[in-house]
C-alpha cells in the first residue's frame, strides 16, 4: 500500500508552497470557472490544511500566518480587473471584503491543526522527560 507524501516544509516553504498553489488555483479559477470567489474561496480550506499538516515542528507558528497571505495572492488572478490598476486593487480589496468568512475559517482551521500538533508535541516531550527521569 502507498503512503501519502509527508513533506516537512520550513515556515519559508510553508508561505511558498501556500502561495503558489492559492495563485495557481485562483488562475485555474479564472479560466475554467470565469472567477467564481465561491470556487476560489472553497479550495482555499484544503490548501490551509495542507500547509498546517506539512509545516515542520519548528515553524508550526507560520502557518495560520502564511495562509491569509496566500489568500490574498491568490485573489490576483480572481479579483475583477476593470479600469486598470486601481480598478484590479479594488477588486481584490472588495473580494478579501465579501469572502472574509472563508478566509477566517482557512486561517481557523489552519491554527486548530498547528495548536493540536503542538500540544501533541509539548505531551511528547514531557513524557520523554518523565522517562529519562
Amino acid at each position: 500500500m502507498r503512503r501519502f507524501p509527508n513533506p516537512r516544509l520550513t515556515g519559508l516553504g510553508g508561505g511558498l508552497f501556500c502561495g503558489a498553489v492559492m495563485f495557481l488555483l485562483g488562475y485555474l479559477d479564472a479560466l475554467l470557472f470565469g472567477s467564481s470567489l465561491v470556487v476560489y474561496s472553497v479550495l482555499f480550506l484544503p490548501v490551509c490544511v495542507l500547509t498546517a499538516v506539512w509545516v515542520r515542528r519548528g515553524d508550526l507558528m507560520t502557518a495560520p500566518v502564511v495562509v491569509p497571505i496566500a489568500f490574498a495572492v491568490g485573489l490576483v488572478p480572481v479579483a475583477d480587473q476593470g479600469g486598470g490598476l486601481g480598478g484590479h486593487l479594488m477588486g481584490i480589496v472588495t473580494a478579501l471584503a465579501t469572502q472574509a468568512g472563508w478566509l477566517y475559517g482557512g486561517t481557523l482551521i489552519a491554527g486548530l491543526i498547528v495548536t493540536v500538533r503542538r500540544v501533541r508535541l509539548m505531551v511528547r516531550r514531557a513524557a520523554a522527560r518523565r522517562r529519562s527521569v
